[in-house]
């Protein structure tokens, strides 16, 4: 209904420049504190402007808990003006609403805590740690005091943790010593009277210290050795939430000092795991059906208790889970989603791609419209509560305020945003709730595990059945936990399901039971699939088109949450987005002191795997082509150089310069391009330096590239490292000089390259360095291959080489090795080399580092091949490539019996003879 709108001070037609003066709460304050109100500087409140309003309060001679309760009502009148008055659009933004908040919480608590210890000190003396200096309490805020997003009328949940036990120093007569412990607890009393009891002035806080640990049956002071203790033993998922959002909020002395940053040490680890943690999914579950049915009783026979914009389904409760739980998820192998205010965490999930932006974009606008909504609910009487009123007049107030003509278009988009809320909250848990009434209708299948691996159907395959037959007596199997044994038994019935229907293959049922077996200690993996069930359904595709991946898969299980993404298919490496996103979360590690060379080993050996089981996912769905794969994973390959190169000097003690002047050329398969899973790299060191230390230095520098990149963690390797191409090989330095690197590949001197070392370098690129070194390199490169060669004697070694590749690589019977046999890959590679080298001065168009098929074609075109010769031959070698990728990826041999693979054969042996005729 429209309401009926007056002009007085009472009615909500002040809405505009004094709608403040509709609060009856302001209405109380003006006529209270009238002479006071000035005390507070004019502005939005912050904390200088705060301590400034405090101090002329207590030179009125109020007492400390007097003048910060008085403080609280001139702050909170300040921002109803600021929040309501005029135009929506001169209103003050939410943020400095909740930072005002924020701060005045900050400083009472500062306040009490000084005033508090002072008066203690003079009691029993200063708390003492085990080193003789004075032991810290810190306390903790919760929640939005921690997420600096306090509201204007809520209470404070805070938690208490002091640094050391031992006991106090007494007083000067040898008299009031106590334990730290008790001297802790006294000062928790003594703070909670400053500012959360209730005197003629109100209260500054109410102080709720119900998320302890063991709640209100714990202390209410905790030692940090006990709370690191408590979350080992007893910290239970929910705790997780809440601990998210901590921060040391007071003593001040002890956030500026850094000394209260020790609390990351137990808290970090406890919120985020190691791995990709979906068990809190079950716990959310039931931390969020417990509100909604503490929720549903306060309405029993008050209904008018269901438009609560903070609890009931679509409020700013279910924006904060929807955040929180991805964040608890992934935050602890993608740092940089921690933090804790919710709009900015709902950004860093976007970023991360675990969110569309336009989702984000919309539950930021529900966040702040829900919170602006809220606060002006509290604004009228300055009650914590988040009920929209039952009065007509104060909810035209509260529209009006937000800038809606009356309450229509207000509550339609109130229940627009609730809905856009609850629908993104449902879809992250799986949909709504099961029906209670339907649970009989679902007999057909067993509920236990034990009865499902007793009874296995006899409509599933055979060797599906068998397979599962098999861990009715393993012990991983035995030792699950029964929530596990449930989700077990929930997975292996949506597989067999599936099975029937023809969506997944029997292999891929076997192998993914083979994958799950050695994993099912590490229950995450379990909750993953079961909650993500497009996850389960493209692990078993994937699984089913090949072997390899399994293996794959077994050794780094966490990549699979690669798969929820819907985006991941569409996709290509995009290498300067993996630099971005790999040095964000070392910054946000550095940002918590987690930095430490172990850390930095695993989070590059996670962004890797993560980023070849991409590729990998693409490749078997066929989105991508062998070239395609072999250019992302050498792209790649590139990127992981750059990356590490640049921590690995950042972290290089004998450094002499900020930036090096070093190169990395690149051999072989990732010279060419042709990088395929698990592939070594063929590499060589240069350096440009004259500094005199410098030989030493990029030595040092080396060997630790060479260590960051092999060197197995628990996280496994990322690359091994072949540097035998180097200048002399194994018997040379490990890094070079880039003249020196110059005259051996010139052949100046009497230490030159053989020949073998010249067909490398037709497929060399310079892959890491500046811009001078990499256009030194091509020239180098060109300089090298276009040089004039004896043909006949060029042509004579090529061969001979090959019979030596040839004679250590032999194949048995009458197969054919796609890569070995004549007509194999090797053929066409060697005769590529051999144009190159023998033509690429009269042929600029050879010398370009283009891949062998492009310069077959190429050779052809510029008449150095009979006409069709290089064109059967390159497309010959890209289905040779195509058919090694795909037995490599089903582990099955590279050789086949003819005919098969006899045209590519016959074009390549072409190739052979057309390139090496004056020799046949």
């Amino acid at each position: 209904m429209t309401v009926a709108l007056t002009a007085s001070p009472d009615s909500p037609s002040a809405a505009g420049p004094a709608a403040s003066g509709y609060s009856r709460f302001v209405q109380r304050v003006r006529r209270r504190y009238a002479e006071w109100l000035a005390l507070l500087p004019p502005g939005a409140p912050v904390r200088a402007s705060m301590q400034t309003a405090l101090d002329a309060l207590l030179t009125q001679g109020l007492d400390t808990g007097a003048a910060l309760r008085v403080l609280r009502q001139l702050v909170m009148e300040r921002l109803v003006v600021l929040d309501c008055d005029g135009a929506s659009e001169e209103q003050a933004p939410l943020k400095v609403v909740t930072c005002a908040m924020t701060e005045l919480a900050e400083l009472a608590l500062d306040v009490a805590m000084r005033e508090s210890g002072i008066m203690l000190d003079a009691q029993h003396g200063a708390p003492q740690a085990p080193d003789g200096e004075r032991a810290r309490m810190w306390v903790v805020g919760m929640g939005k005091l921690g997420a600096r997003e306090l509201n204007v009328s809520s209470d404070i949940d805070l938690i208490y943790v002091y640094d050391h036990h031992g006991e106090t120093a007494g007083r000067s007569d040898g008299r009031g010593q106590i334990s730290n412990h008790e001297y802790f607890a006294h000062q928790v009393k003594a703070v909670f009277s400053l500012i959360g009891d209730a005197t003629e002035h109100g209260f500054v806080f109410r102080v709720d210290l119900a998320l302890r640990p063991n709640g209100n049956s714990g202390p209410s002071a905790v030692s940090l050795s006990a709370l690191e203790e408590y979350f080992q033993a007893q910290g239970r998922e929910w705790e997780r939430f809440a601990w998210l959002k901590s921060r040391v909020v007071a003593p001040l002395a002890c956030v500026q000092s850094g000394a209260a940053q020790a609390l990351r040490g137990p808290v970090l680890p406890f919120v985020f795991r190691r791995y990709l943690d979906y068990n809190v999914f079950d716990a959310l579950r039931t931390l969020h059906r417990q509100i909604r049915e503490h929720a549903a009783k306060r309405c029993a026979g008050h209904p008018e208790r269901a438009n609560d914009v903070k609890m009931s389904r679509g409020g700013i409760r279910e924006i904060e889970f929807t955040v929180q739980l991805l964040q608890v998820v992934r935050g602890g192998q993608f740092p940089e989603l921690r933090t804790r205010p919710t709009v900015d965490a709902l950004q860093r999930v976007a970023r991360a791609g675990l969110m569309p932006q336009e989702t984000a974009d919309a539950l930021a606008r529900a966040y702040d419209f829900l919170r602006r909504v809220e606060h002006r609910i509290q604004y009228l009487d300055d009650q914590q509560t988040h009920v929209l009123p039952t009065r007509d007049d104060d909810l035209a107030w509260i529209a009006q305020t937000l800038g809606y003509d009356n309450c229509c278009p207000f509550l339609s988009e109130l229940d627009a945003h609730r809905e856009l809320v609850a629908g993104e909250f449902d879809k992250l848990l799986g949909g709504k709730a099961d029906c209670k009434g339907c649970g009989g209708k679902a007999k057909a299948a067993p509920q236990q595990l034990d009865d499902l691996l007793e009874q296995l159907s006899e409509q599933w395959p055979e060797q599906f059945r068998a397979r599962l037959a098999l861990w009715r007596q393993h012990p991983r199997v035995l030792g699950l936990r029964e929530d596990s044994r449930a989700r077990l038994t929930r997975l292996v019935q949506r597989t067999a399901a599936w099975l029937a229907e023809g969506t997944v293959t029997e292999d891929a049922a076997v192998r993914i039971l083979d994958w799950i077996e050695p994993l099912l200690r590490r229950e995450s993996y379990l909750a993953l699939l079961l909650e993500r069930p497009a996850v389960h359904e493209r692990l078993l595709r994937l699984l089913g088109a090949a072997k390899w991946p399994a293996r794959y898969l077994l050794q780094h299980p966490g990549v699979i949450d690669e798969l929820a993404s819907d985006e991941l298919l569409k996709e290509r490496f995009d290498g300067t987005a993996f630099a971005r996103d790999v040095e964000q979360r070392l910054a946000a590690l550095r940002s918590t002191g987690e930095d430490d060379e172990e850390t930095c080993l695993n989070l590059l050996r996670r962004a890797h795997h993560a980023e070849v089981f991409r590729t990998l996912a693409r490749d078997l769905e066929g989105v991508l082509t062998v070239e395609q794969v072999a250019d992302d994973l050498s792209a790649l390959a590139e990127a992981i150089l750059d990356i590490t190169a640049r921590w690995c000097w950042q972290r290089l003690k004998n450094r002499h310069r900020e930036t090096p002047q070093f190169a990395v050329i690149a051999y072989g398969k990732l010279g060419g391009k042709e990088l395929g899973y698990g592939s070594d790299l063929d590499i060589v060191f240069v350096y440009e330096d004259e500094d005199e230390r410098a030989p030493e230095v990029y030595a040092a520098f080396v060997r630790k590239l060479i260590n960051w990149l092999t060197i197995k963690t628990g996280e496994g390797d990322l690359f091994e490292i072949d540097t035998a191409l180097r200048p002399n090989g194994n018997s040379g330095l490990l890094v070079t000089s880039f003249e020196a690197y110059t005259r051996y590949q010139q052949q100046r001197g009497s230490n030159t390259a053989w020949t073998w070392e010249h067909q490398a370098m037709t497929r060399a690129r310079c892959v890491l360095g500046g811009d001078s070194l990499r256009q030194r390199f091509d020239q180098v490169r060109e300089t090298v291959i276009t040089a004039p060669r004896d043909t006949a004697a060029l042509r004579g070694e090529i061969v001979a080489m090959r019979e030596k590749v040839r004679s250590a690589r032999p194949v048995r019977g009458d197969k054919f090795d796609v890569k070995h046999s004549p007509g194999g890959m090797v053929d066409a590679e060697f005769a590529v080399q051999f144009l190159v080298l023998s033509e690429s001065a009269r042929h600029p168009e050879l010398i370009a580092n283009v891949g062998n098929i492009s310069l077959l074609q190429r050779a052809e075109a510029a008449g150095l091949l009979p006409p069709g010769v290089g064109q059967r031959a390159a497309a010959a070698y890209r289905e040779l490539r195509r058919v090694q990728h795909r037995a490599r990826l089903n582990e099955e041999p590279t050789q086949v019996s003819p005919p098969a693979l006899q045209a590519e054969c016959d074009a390549i042996r072409q190739l052979w003879i057309s390139t090496f005729k004056s020799n046949d």
